[in-house]
């Protein structure tokens, strides 16, 4: 019974990660296909960072989210890519949660420029941030196996 149940451990710890990864890899391309511009407008009405910042991250975090999707998706560097990705998510999601608790009628920037931060994005950011947890816990539990 306990071969069965670490093996099934495994393999929804490898399927979350997959999951996690694609989820990544997608919001990256999704921005990297508009104009960097619509991603920047969307970070500044956060209200948190100057324009360059916004301009910077717009630039550049599309990318650096496929690349990170990528390691979950490959299983390299767990305990390196977990940390990133929930230290991501634990931002996105505070942001969000901030940004609602104001009112703001604001785009969540997840995916593209026209999707606004309501109940439903809070739940499924929330929802990937639990799932980032579980998979940085599980890749510091047994130092001898990969997540």
């Amino acid at each position: 019974m306990d071969f069965l149940r670490n093996n099934s451990l495994k393999i929804a710890v490898v399927l979350l990660r997959v999951v996690l990864g694609a989820i990544f890899i997608y919001a990256g391309y999704v921005k990297l296909e508009q104009p960097w511009q619509l991603f920047a407008a969307g970070i500044a009405e956060y209200e948190i960072v100057p324009l360059w910042a916004a301009t910077f991250l717009a630039r550049t975090l599309p990318a650096f989210e496929m690349l990170l999707g990528l390691m979950l998706v490959i299983g390299r560097w767990s305990r390196t890519s977990t940390v990133i990705m929930s230290g991501l998510l634990v931002v996105f999601f505070s942001l969000m949660v901030r940004a609602f608790a104001q009112g703001k009628d604001i785009s969540c920037g997840c995916f593209g420029p026209n999707e606004t931060i309501s109940w439903k994005t809070l739940l499924r950011d929330g929802s990937m941030l639990a799932g980032s947890i579980v998979l940085t816990v599980m890749a510091f539990c047994n130092r001898r196996t990969t997540v």
